[in-house]
């Protein structure tokens, strides 16, 4: 039987969804639920009363993910995005690959229907299995022994989940859990599948061609329109 986990979760202003997930991971009584807010002002805060933690941190999913992962009782652990949707299936396979010491992802659905979303979420799931490079839409679970290698979460404030994968697969092999976790696709309905690819891939291209986070965030998040909480690491 596998041992107990903490699922890490960061929040600005994702009160409905962060409701939604809580009840989602209840089912699995083995899981310990922190919260990390950003400073919501939607009762977020509220509803993360009903985790087993809730911590406190600036904006910046890096950052409050290092924090949460400092707070957190157990060593395996979960970073899932607050608008994921966690099945009972996906709860079952979280359990067993805590069986023994890794890391991996898993498989994405884009929580909506059309061909447009079919392919973006293939395309992502491709990507991963060839790059070994998950988002944080993909439920990154880990060791924290693996965690420790690599000096933490890097608590930068764009491509978080891109550089802990990359800095993860020097130490291990990762595993691709097919169960996929569903996820909000709202970025995609909303700008269309076509210039979001684009807009990922020109922030991806930046980062690997050396662009600090820092600069890239003052990018992105420049240009978000109002009462955004964009989300510019995950795409195919």
């Amino acid at each position: 039987m596998s041992g107990p986990a903490s699922v890490v979760v960061p929040v600005l202003n994702d009160a409905r969804a962060l409701a939604d997930l809580i009840a989602d991971l209840r089912r699995d009584a083995s899981l310990e639920i922190v919260v990390v807010d950003g400073g919501s002002s939607d009762g977020s805060v509220e509803v993360a009363s009903r985790a087993d933690a809730l911590c406190r941190d600036a904006p910046g999913r890096g950052r409050q993910l290092r924090h949460g992962v400092c707070e957190a009782s157990h060593d395996w652990l979960w970073l899932l995005h607050a608008d994921s949707r966690v099945s009972a299936a996906a709860l079952a396979a979280f359990s067993r690959q805590r069986a023994t010491p890794g890391w991996g992802w898993f498989d994405v659905r884009l929580d909506g229907e059309g061909w447009p979303l079919r392919m973006v979420e293939a395309a992502m799931n491709r990507r991963a299995a060839l790059t070994a490079i998950a988002t944080g839409d993909q439920g990154i679970f880990v060791h924290r022994d693996l965690l420790r290698g690599i000096g933490g979460v890097p608590p930068q404030p764009l491509m978080e989940d891109v550089e802990l994968s990359k800095r993860l697969r020097r130490l291990a092999r990762p595993r691709r859990v097919r169960v996929p976790l569903a996820t909000s696709p709202r970025r995609w309905q909303r700008d269309g599948a076509l210039r979001t690819v684009l807009t990922m891939w020109q922030l991806r291209l930046r980062y690997f061609c050396g662009e600090a986070p820092e600069q890239l965030a003052l990018r992105y998040y420049g240009s978000a329109r109002d009462g955004d909480r964009p989300e510019p690491s995950t795409g195919p």
